[in-house]
Protein backbone atom coordinates (compact mmCIF):
# COMPACT_ATOMS: atom_id res chain seq x y z
CA UNK A 1 0.00 0.00 0.00
CA UNK A 2 1.84 3.63 -1.33
CA UNK A 3 2.14 6.18 1.60
CA UNK A 4 -1.58 8.28 0.30
CA UNK A 5 -3.60 5.30 0.71
CA UNK A 6 -2.16 4.05 4.42
CA UNK A 7 -2.84 7.49 5.48
CA UNK A 8 -6.19 7.43 4.18
CA UNK A 9 -6.88 4.35 5.90
CA UNK A 10 -5.38 5.19 8.99
CA UNK A 11 -8.03 8.35 9.07
CA UNK A 12 -10.85 6.13 8.28
CA UNK A 13 -9.82 3.74 10.91
CA UNK A 14 -9.68 6.50 13.65
CA UNK A 15 -13.52 7.83 12.42
CA UNK A 16 -14.64 4.44 12.57
CA UNK A 17 -12.89 4.37 16.22
CA UNK A 18 -14.25 7.64 17.66
CA UNK A 19 -17.78 6.70 16.15
CA UNK A 20 -17.23 3.60 17.97
CA UNK A 21 -16.32 5.29 21.29
CA UNK A 22 -19.10 7.99 20.89
CA UNK A 23 -21.87 5.45 20.33
CA UNK A 24 -21.05 3.36 23.42
CA UNK A 25 -20.28 6.42 25.48
CA UNK A 26 -23.95 7.43 24.44
CA UNK A 27 -25.34 3.99 25.00
CA UNK A 28 -23.67 3.23 28.32
CA UNK A 29 -22.28 6.77 29.94
CA UNK A 30 -24.91 9.16 29.20
CA UNK A 31 -27.76 6.78 28.83
CA UNK A 32 -29.54 7.03 32.37
CA UNK A 33 -29.25 11.06 31.98
CA UNK A 34 -30.64 10.91 28.25
CA UNK A 35 -33.65 8.73 29.01
CA UNK A 36 -34.22 10.99 32.23
CA UNK A 37 -33.66 14.36 30.43
CA UNK A 38 -36.68 16.69 31.17
CA UNK A 39 -36.52 17.33 27.43
CA UNK A 40 -36.70 14.44 26.26
CA UNK A 41 -40.46 13.98 25.25
CA UNK A 42 -40.44 10.28 24.87
CA UNK A 43 -39.73 9.61 29.08
CA UNK A 44 -42.89 11.69 29.29
CA UNK A 45 -44.94 9.57 27.31
CA UNK A 46 -44.21 6.66 28.82
CA UNK A 47 -44.78 8.24 31.79
CA UNK A 48 -48.25 9.00 31.04
CA UNK A 49 -48.92 5.77 28.60
CA UNK A 50 -50.76 4.09 32.04
CA UNK A 51 -52.75 4.66 34.68
CA UNK A 52 -50.41 5.59 37.66
CA UNK A 53 -50.47 4.06 40.85
CA UNK A 54 -52.32 5.39 44.11
CA UNK A 55 -52.02 7.05 47.05
CA UNK A 56 -53.64 5.35 49.99
CA UNK A 57 -55.42 6.96 52.97
CA UNK A 58 -56.74 4.46 55.58
CA UNK A 59 -56.91 1.87 52.99
CA UNK A 60 -58.79 3.98 50.36
CA UNK A 61 -57.57 5.45 47.63
CA UNK A 62 -56.96 9.55 47.32
CA UNK A 63 -55.61 9.44 43.43
CA UNK A 64 -57.12 8.23 40.28
CA UNK A 65 -55.87 8.49 36.53
CA UNK A 66 -58.55 9.34 33.43
CA UNK A 67 -58.10 9.09 29.77
CA UNK A 68 -56.73 12.39 28.24
CA UNK A 69 -58.12 13.70 24.61
CA UNK A 70 -55.64 15.56 21.80
CA UNK A 71 -52.37 14.68 23.29
CA UNK A 72 -49.95 12.23 23.16
CA UNK A 73 -50.43 11.49 26.79
CA UNK A 74 -52.76 9.13 27.54
CA UNK A 75 -53.52 9.73 30.99
CA UNK A 76 -53.40 12.04 33.32
CA UNK A 77 -53.25 12.35 37.22
CA UNK A 78 -56.96 12.88 39.15
CA UNK A 79 -57.41 13.86 43.08
CA UNK A 80 -60.56 13.09 45.29
CA UNK A 81 -61.00 16.25 48.09
CA UNK A 82 -57.39 17.77 45.78
CA UNK A 83 -57.41 20.79 48.15
CA UNK A 84 -57.44 18.65 51.28
CA UNK A 85 -54.73 16.36 50.56
CA UNK A 86 -52.37 18.62 47.88
CA UNK A 87 -50.49 19.19 51.27
CA UNK A 88 -49.23 15.31 51.43
CA UNK A 89 -49.77 14.51 47.58
CA UNK A 90 -48.26 17.02 45.87
CA UNK A 91 -49.09 17.47 42.58
CA UNK A 92 -48.08 15.23 39.18
CA UNK A 93 -48.72 17.45 36.20
CA UNK A 94 -48.22 16.41 32.69
CA UNK A 95 -46.89 20.58 32.01
CA UNK A 96 -45.28 21.01 35.42
CA UNK A 97 -43.90 18.11 36.63
CA UNK A 98 -44.57 16.59 39.90
CA UNK A 99 -43.86 17.33 44.07
CA UNK A 100 -43.57 16.15 47.39
CA UNK A 101 -45.11 12.24 47.35
CA UNK A 102 -45.75 12.18 43.73
CA UNK A 103 -42.17 12.99 43.04
CA UNK A 104 -40.47 11.08 45.85
CA UNK A 105 -42.17 7.99 45.39
CA UNK A 106 -42.62 8.00 41.23
CA UNK A 107 -40.40 5.04 40.36
CA UNK A 108 -43.10 3.41 42.53
CA UNK A 109 -46.40 5.18 41.41
CA UNK A 110 -45.20 4.68 37.43
CA UNK A 111 -43.99 1.28 38.22
CA UNK A 112 -40.87 2.47 36.83
CA UNK A 113 -38.74 1.62 40.27
CA UNK A 114 -35.96 -0.97 40.17
CA UNK A 115 -37.31 -2.85 42.55
CA UNK A 116 -40.01 -3.52 40.14
CA UNK A 117 -37.82 -4.89 37.49
CA UNK A 118 -38.89 -8.36 37.84
CA UNK A 119 -42.26 -7.49 37.84
CA UNK A 120 -41.76 -5.37 34.99
CA UNK A 121 -40.10 -8.43 32.76
CA UNK A 122 -42.65 -10.66 33.39
CA UNK A 123 -45.35 -8.48 32.76
CA UNK A 124 -43.76 -8.40 29.58
CA UNK A 125 -43.26 -11.67 28.61
CA UNK A 126 -46.85 -12.64 29.39
CA UNK A 127 -47.97 -9.46 27.57
CA UNK A 128 -49.25 -8.43 30.66
CA UNK A 129 -50.36 -4.13 30.74
CA UNK A 130 -47.48 -2.27 33.30
CA UNK A 131 -49.17 -0.99 36.33
CA UNK A 132 -47.72 1.37 38.87
CA UNK A 133 -47.56 0.63 42.63
CA UNK A 134 -49.27 1.94 45.53
CA UNK A 135 -48.00 4.65 48.39
CA UNK A 136 -49.34 3.74 51.56
CA UNK A 137 -49.61 6.93 54.02
CA UNK A 138 -50.09 7.34 57.87
CA UNK A 139 -52.43 10.09 57.04
CA UNK A 140 -55.82 9.48 59.18
CA UNK A 141 -58.49 10.53 57.10
CA UNK A 142 -61.00 12.16 59.78
CA UNK A 143 -58.25 13.90 61.28
CA UNK A 144 -56.98 15.51 58.08
CA UNK A 145 -60.89 16.66 57.21
CA UNK A 146 -61.15 18.00 60.98
CA UNK A 147 -58.39 19.88 60.21
CA UNK A 148 -59.10 21.35 56.75
CA UNK A 149 -62.64 22.24 57.81
CA UNK A 150 -60.93 23.44 60.54
CA UNK A 151 -58.94 26.29 59.00
CA UNK A 152 -62.18 26.69 56.40
CA UNK A 153 -61.32 30.23 54.87
CA UNK A 154 -57.87 31.12 57.55
CA UNK A 155 -55.00 31.40 56.24
CA UNK A 156 -52.76 28.60 58.56
CA UNK A 157 -51.83 25.07 58.73
CA UNK A 158 -52.03 21.72 61.34
CA UNK A 159 -49.58 18.99 61.83
CA UNK A 160 -50.65 16.08 64.02
CA UNK A 161 -48.56 13.15 65.06
CA UNK A 162 -48.50 10.10 66.99
CA UNK A 163 -46.04 10.60 69.55
CA UNK A 164 -45.67 6.78 69.87
CA UNK A 165 -44.26 6.00 66.33
CA UNK A 166 -43.95 9.41 64.46
CA UNK A 167 -46.53 8.37 62.28
CA UNK A 168 -48.21 11.78 60.63
CA UNK A 169 -51.81 12.00 61.01
CA UNK A 170 -52.87 14.92 59.84
CA UNK A 171 -50.89 17.02 57.84
CA UNK A 172 -53.20 20.38 56.52
CA UNK A 173 -52.50 23.87 55.15
CA UNK A 174 -54.68 27.00 54.04
CA UNK A 175 -55.20 28.14 51.47
CA UNK A 176 -55.06 25.10 49.82
CA UNK A 177 -55.58 24.24 45.58
CA UNK A 178 -56.74 21.27 43.78
CA UNK A 179 -54.01 19.61 41.86
CA UNK A 180 -56.78 18.28 39.59
CA UNK A 181 -56.84 21.51 38.08
CA UNK A 182 -53.25 21.43 36.20
CA UNK A 183 -52.54 17.93 36.09
CA UNK A 184 -52.83 18.32 32.13
CA UNK A 185 -51.09 20.35 29.66
CA UNK A 186 -53.84 22.24 27.88
CA UNK A 187 -54.77 25.91 27.98
CA UNK A 188 -57.32 25.42 30.69
CA UNK A 189 -54.13 23.81 32.76
CA UNK A 190 -52.01 26.59 32.11
CA UNK A 191 -54.66 29.22 33.24
CA UNK A 192 -54.82 27.96 36.39
CA UNK A 193 -51.23 27.18 37.05
CA UNK A 194 -51.08 31.18 36.30
CA UNK A 195 -53.54 31.41 38.46
CA UNK A 196 -52.27 29.80 41.24
CA UNK A 197 -48.39 31.03 41.00
CA UNK A 198 -49.71 34.56 40.79
CA UNK A 199 -52.14 34.17 44.21
CA UNK A 200 -50.68 36.56 47.17
CA UNK A 201 -52.19 34.12 49.31
CA UNK A 202 -49.62 31.30 48.31
CA UNK A 203 -52.00 28.41 48.18
CA UNK A 204 -49.22 26.29 47.00
CA UNK A 205 -47.17 27.05 49.79
CA UNK A 206 -47.23 23.73 52.28
CA UNK A 207 -47.26 25.92 55.37
CA UNK A 208 -47.51 22.60 57.78
CA UNK A 209 -43.61 22.05 56.48
CA UNK A 210 -42.65 24.57 54.64
CA UNK A 211 -42.96 27.76 56.29
CA UNK A 212 -41.82 29.07 59.60
CA UNK A 213 -43.47 31.28 62.14
CA UNK A 214 -42.64 32.60 65.42
CA UNK A 215 -43.63 30.27 67.51
CA UNK A 216 -44.52 32.57 70.45
CA UNK A 217 -45.74 31.51 73.95
CA UNK A 218 -46.25 27.54 72.46
CA UNK A 219 -42.41 27.84 72.59
CA UNK A 220 -42.00 28.28 76.37
CA UNK A 221 -42.89 24.59 76.98
CA UNK A 222 -38.80 23.90 75.53
CA UNK A 223 -38.01 26.62 78.26
CA UNK A 224 -39.96 24.58 80.69
CA UNK A 225 -38.36 21.32 79.74
CA UNK A 226 -34.84 22.93 79.43
CA UNK A 227 -35.55 24.36 83.56
CA UNK A 228 -36.37 21.22 84.64
CA UNK A 229 -33.63 18.91 82.36
CA UNK A 230 -30.89 21.30 83.38
CA UNK A 231 -31.45 21.32 87.65
CA UNK A 232 -32.74 25.02 87.14
CA UNK A 233 -35.91 23.81 88.77
CA UNK A 234 -37.00 20.26 90.16
CA UNK A 235 -40.74 20.80 91.06
CA UNK A 236 -42.78 22.55 89.00
CA UNK A 237 -44.95 23.63 91.98
CA UNK A 238 -41.78 25.46 93.93
CA UNK A 239 -41.20 29.45 93.44
CA UNK A 240 -39.39 30.92 91.00
CA UNK A 241 -36.51 33.37 90.84
CA UNK A 242 -38.48 36.03 88.87
CA UNK A 243 -39.12 39.61 89.83
CA UNK A 244 -42.15 41.53 88.15
CA UNK A 245 -41.09 44.21 86.41
CA UNK A 246 -38.01 42.36 85.35
CA UNK A 247 -35.27 44.08 83.21
CA UNK A 248 -33.88 42.43 80.57
CA UNK A 249 -30.19 41.96 81.50
CA UNK A 250 -27.47 44.60 80.26
CA UNK A 251 -30.49 47.00 79.52
CA UNK A 252 -32.98 49.35 80.57
CA UNK A 253 -35.97 47.64 78.60
CA UNK A 254 -38.82 45.95 80.77
CA UNK A 255 -39.86 42.44 79.50
CA UNK A 256 -43.75 43.06 79.14
CA UNK A 257 -46.09 40.01 80.29
CA UNK A 258 -49.74 40.10 78.22
CA UNK A 259 -52.29 41.89 80.09
CA UNK A 260 -52.67 42.52 84.35
CA UNK A 261 -51.21 39.12 85.36
CA UNK A 262 -49.18 38.87 88.08
CA UNK A 263 -46.13 36.79 87.97
CA UNK A 264 -43.64 38.30 90.48
CA UNK A 265 -42.12 34.36 92.07
CA UNK A 266 -44.70 32.18 90.75
CA UNK A 267 -44.55 28.54 89.83
CA UNK A 268 -43.49 27.21 86.72
CA UNK A 269 -47.12 25.29 86.96
CA UNK A 270 -48.61 29.19 87.59
CA UNK A 271 -46.07 30.91 84.78
CA UNK A 272 -47.02 28.23 81.99
CA UNK A 273 -50.70 28.38 83.03
CA UNK A 274 -51.39 32.13 82.79
CA UNK A 275 -48.46 32.52 80.26
CA UNK A 276 -45.52 34.55 81.93
CA UNK A 277 -43.10 36.10 79.72
CA UNK A 278 -40.86 37.51 82.45
CA UNK A 279 -40.75 34.19 83.93
CA UNK A 280 -39.96 32.16 81.17
CA UNK A 281 -37.21 34.89 79.71
CA UNK A 282 -35.67 35.04 82.75
CA UNK A 283 -35.06 31.13 82.89
CA UNK A 284 -33.77 30.95 79.39
CA UNK A 285 -31.14 33.96 80.53
CA UNK A 286 -30.30 32.12 83.60
CA UNK A 287 -29.91 29.09 81.67
CA UNK A 288 -27.51 30.85 79.17
CA UNK A 289 -27.73 30.52 75.20
CA UNK A 290 -25.65 27.22 75.27
CA UNK A 291 -28.11 25.48 77.43
CA UNK A 292 -31.03 26.58 75.65
CA UNK A 293 -29.76 25.50 72.41
CA UNK A 294 -29.04 21.94 73.37
CA UNK A 295 -32.51 21.51 74.08
CA UNK A 296 -34.06 23.12 71.46
CA UNK A 297 -31.93 21.14 68.68
CA UNK A 298 -32.85 18.07 71.31
CA UNK A 299 -36.47 18.85 70.26
CA UNK A 300 -35.44 19.14 66.58
CA UNK A 301 -34.69 22.49 66.04
CA UNK A 302 -32.18 23.62 63.29
CA UNK A 303 -32.52 20.79 61.13
CA UNK A 304 -34.51 19.57 57.87
CA UNK A 305 -36.48 16.76 58.65
CA UNK A 306 -37.15 14.46 55.87
CA UNK A 307 -40.88 12.43 56.41
CA UNK A 308 -40.11 12.05 53.52
CA UNK A 309 -41.21 15.32 52.33
CA UNK A 310 -38.18 17.95 53.05
CA UNK A 311 -39.54 19.57 56.00
CA UNK A 312 -37.57 23.40 56.53
CA UNK A 313 -35.25 23.29 59.50
CA UNK A 314 -37.20 25.50 62.01
CA UNK A 315 -34.57 28.23 63.86
CA UNK A 316 -33.19 28.65 66.92
CA UNK A 317 -30.71 31.24 67.42
CA UNK A 318 -27.16 29.94 67.76
CA UNK A 319 -25.56 33.77 68.02
CA UNK A 320 -27.20 35.45 70.99
CA UNK A 321 -26.47 37.85 73.79
CA UNK A 322 -28.16 37.90 77.32
CA UNK A 323 -31.35 40.03 76.23
CA UNK A 324 -32.03 37.80 72.72
CA UNK A 325 -31.57 34.76 74.89
CA UNK A 326 -34.24 35.89 76.57
CA UNK A 327 -36.45 36.87 74.15
CA UNK A 328 -36.15 33.51 72.37
CA UNK A 329 -36.53 32.03 74.83
CA UNK A 330 -40.58 32.96 74.82
CA UNK A 331 -40.89 32.44 71.03
CA UNK A 332 -39.43 35.82 70.09
CA UNK A 333 -36.63 37.80 68.40
CA UNK A 334 -35.25 34.57 65.97
CA UNK A 335 -37.01 31.76 66.72
CA UNK A 336 -38.94 30.70 63.95
CA UNK A 337 -40.92 27.00 64.07
CA UNK A 338 -43.12 25.31 61.42
CA UNK A 339 -46.08 23.76 62.61
CA UNK A 340 -44.33 19.77 62.11
CA UNK A 341 -41.62 20.97 64.43
CA UNK A 342 -44.03 22.08 67.58
CA UNK A 343 -46.23 19.04 66.62
CA UNK A 344 -42.98 17.17 67.67
CA UNK A 345 -42.01 18.95 70.66
CA UNK A 346 -45.31 18.25 71.86
CA UNK A 347 -45.12 14.77 70.96
CA UNK A 348 -41.96 14.41 72.60
CA UNK A 349 -43.14 15.63 75.88
CA UNK A 350 -46.56 13.20 75.54
CA UNK A 351 -44.11 9.98 74.65
CA UNK A 352 -42.77 10.92 78.07
CA UNK A 353 -39.59 12.59 76.55
CA UNK A 354 -38.68 10.25 73.75
CA UNK A 355 -38.91 12.14 70.12
CA UNK A 356 -39.36 9.77 67.07
CA UNK A 357 -38.77 10.32 63.70
CA UNK A 358 -42.05 11.85 62.08
CA UNK A 359 -42.87 10.16 58.56
CA UNK A 360 -46.07 9.63 56.57
CA UNK A 361 -45.24 7.41 54.38
CA UNK A 362 -46.00 3.29 55.74
CA UNK A 363 -45.66 0.91 53.06
CA UNK A 364 -44.72 0.71 49.34
CA UNK A 365 -46.41 -1.82 47.91
CA UNK A 366 -46.07 -3.31 44.05
CA UNK A 367 -49.35 -3.13 41.94
CA UNK A 368 -49.85 -6.88 43.19
CA UNK A 369 -50.23 -5.21 46.53
CA UNK A 370 -47.17 -7.21 47.79
CA UNK A 371 -44.90 -4.76 50.18
CA UNK A 372 -41.95 -3.67 48.34
CA UNK A 373 -40.68 -1.45 51.67
CA UNK A 374 -42.00 -1.13 54.89
CA UNK A 375 -41.30 2.13 57.32
CA UNK A 376 -39.93 0.86 60.80
CA UNK A 377 -40.56 3.38 63.66
CA UNK A 378 -37.55 5.08 64.74
CA UNK A 379 -36.30 7.07 67.69
CA UNK A 380 -34.89 10.80 67.02
CA UNK A 381 -33.80 12.34 70.53
CA UNK A 382 -34.83 12.29 73.54
CA UNK A 383 -34.86 16.07 74.69
CA UNK A 384 -35.83 15.06 78.56
CA UNK A 385 -36.14 12.86 81.14
CA UNK A 386 -39.13 10.03 81.23
CA UNK A 387 -39.97 11.83 84.68
CA UNK A 388 -39.40 15.28 84.07
CA UNK A 389 -41.62 15.15 80.50
CA UNK A 390 -44.13 13.68 82.99
CA UNK A 391 -43.76 16.72 85.51
CA UNK A 392 -44.23 18.97 82.04
CA UNK A 393 -47.58 16.96 80.71
CA UNK A 394 -49.05 17.73 84.13
CA UNK A 395 -48.19 21.59 83.90
CA UNK A 396 -49.65 20.95 80.48
CA UNK A 397 -52.67 19.84 81.67
CA UNK A 398 -53.30 22.54 84.28
CA UNK A 399 -53.14 25.07 81.12
CA UNK A 400 -56.42 23.28 79.72
CA UNK A 401 -57.93 22.76 82.84
CA UNK A 402 -57.77 26.26 84.18
CA UNK A 403 -55.39 28.32 82.04
CA UNK A 404 -55.76 29.51 78.53
CA UNK A 405 -56.06 26.32 77.02
CA UNK A 406 -59.88 25.94 78.05
CA UNK A 407 -61.46 25.44 74.38
CA UNK A 408 -59.13 22.35 74.03
CA UNK A 409 -60.50 20.45 76.71
CA UNK A 410 -63.05 17.10 75.70
CA UNK A 411 -64.97 15.39 77.95
CA UNK A 412 -63.47 12.01 80.03
CA UNK A 413 -59.95 13.08 77.94
CA UNK A 414 -56.86 14.31 79.55
CA UNK A 415 -55.85 16.86 77.28
CA UNK A 416 -52.37 19.12 77.93
CA UNK A 417 -51.80 22.17 75.68
CA UNK A 418 -49.88 25.34 75.22
CA UNK A 419 -51.27 28.78 73.71
CA UNK A 420 -49.42 31.31 71.84
CA UNK A 421 -50.18 34.48 70.25
CA UNK A 422 -46.93 35.53 68.23
CA UNK A 423 -46.59 39.25 67.34
CA UNK A 424 -44.84 40.15 64.07
CA UNK A 425 -44.87 42.82 61.38
CA UNK A 426 -42.59 46.17 62.14
CA UNK A 427 -43.37 47.12 65.67
CA UNK A 428 -45.76 44.47 65.80
CA UNK A 429 -48.29 46.08 63.47
CA UNK A 430 -49.50 42.83 61.64
CA UNK A 431 -52.21 40.75 63.15
CA UNK A 432 -50.50 38.17 65.50
CA UNK A 433 -50.17 34.18 64.61
CA UNK A 434 -52.24 31.99 66.85
CA UNK A 435 -50.67 29.10 68.00
CA UNK A 436 -51.92 26.10 69.77
CA UNK A 437 -50.34 22.69 70.65
CA UNK A 438 -51.58 20.20 72.55
CA UNK A 439 -51.49 16.31 73.11
CA UNK A 440 -54.60 13.68 74.42
CA UNK A 441 -54.12 11.17 76.77
CA UNK A 442 -55.90 7.87 77.52
CA UNK A 443 -55.65 4.92 80.03
CA UNK A 444 -53.37 3.67 76.71
CA UNK A 445 -50.82 6.31 76.46
CA UNK A 446 -51.19 9.58 74.44
CA UNK A 447 -52.69 8.26 70.73
CA UNK A 448 -51.86 12.74 68.81
CA UNK A 449 -50.01 15.26 68.90
CA UNK A 450 -51.58 18.39 67.31
CA UNK A 451 -49.53 21.64 66.68
CA UNK A 452 -51.99 24.52 64.96
CA UNK A 453 -51.45 28.24 63.58
CA UNK A 454 -53.62 30.70 62.19
CA UNK A 455 -51.59 32.92 60.20
CA UNK A 456 -54.08 35.09 59.27
CA UNK A 457 -58.16 35.71 60.37
CA UNK A 458 -61.14 38.05 59.88
CA UNK A 459 -61.08 38.83 63.66
CA UNK A 460 -60.24 41.68 65.33
CA UNK A 461 -56.78 42.22 66.27
CA UNK A 462 -57.73 41.98 69.77
CA UNK A 463 -60.00 38.93 69.52
CA UNK A 464 -56.62 36.75 67.98
CA UNK A 465 -55.79 34.42 70.70
CA UNK A 466 -54.48 30.58 70.38
CA UNK A 467 -56.77 29.96 73.15
CA UNK A 468 -59.65 31.75 70.52
CA UNK A 469 -58.88 30.82 67.09
CA UNK A 470 -56.72 27.45 67.50
CA UNK A 471 -57.78 25.88 70.37
CA UNK A 472 -60.65 24.16 68.84
CA UNK A 473 -59.63 22.90 65.93
CA UNK A 474 -56.46 21.29 68.08
CA UNK A 475 -59.69 19.86 70.15
CA UNK A 476 -61.22 18.76 66.71
CA UNK A 477 -58.30 16.92 65.37
CA UNK A 478 -57.97 15.18 68.45
CA UNK A 479 -61.35 13.95 68.68
CA UNK A 480 -61.51 12.47 65.54
CA UNK A 481 -58.20 10.51 66.34
CA UNK A 482 -59.73 9.01 69.64
CA UNK A 483 -63.35 8.26 67.95
CA UNK A 484 -61.10 6.09 65.53
CA UNK A 485 -59.09 4.73 68.13
CA UNK A 486 -62.37 3.63 70.37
Amino acid sequence: MNKPLRRIAIFCGLLVLALLIRDNWLQYVKADELRTHEKNRRVLIERYAQERGDIIVGGKTITGSERTTGSDFAYKRTYKNGAMWSPVTGYASQAYGATQIESIEDGILTGNDDRLFFRRTLDMVTGKKKEGGRVVTTLNAAAQKAAYEGLGSKKGAVAAIDPSTGAILALASTPSYDPSRFAGNGKADQEAWTSLESDKNKPLLNRALRETYPPGSTFKVVTAAAALEHGLYDDPDEKTDSPQPWTLPDTRTELKNEGPIQCKDVSLREALRISCNTVFGKIGSDLGKDKMLETAEKFGFNEEQFVPVRATASNFPTQMDKPQTALSSIGQFETAATPLQMAMVTSAIANDGKLMEPYMVSELQAPNLDTIERHSPKELSRPLSAGNAQQLQDMMETVVQSGTGRNAQIPGVTVGGKTGTAQHGVDNSEKPYAWFISYAKTADGSPVAVAVVVEDSDAHREDISGGGLAAPIAKNVMQAVLNGAE
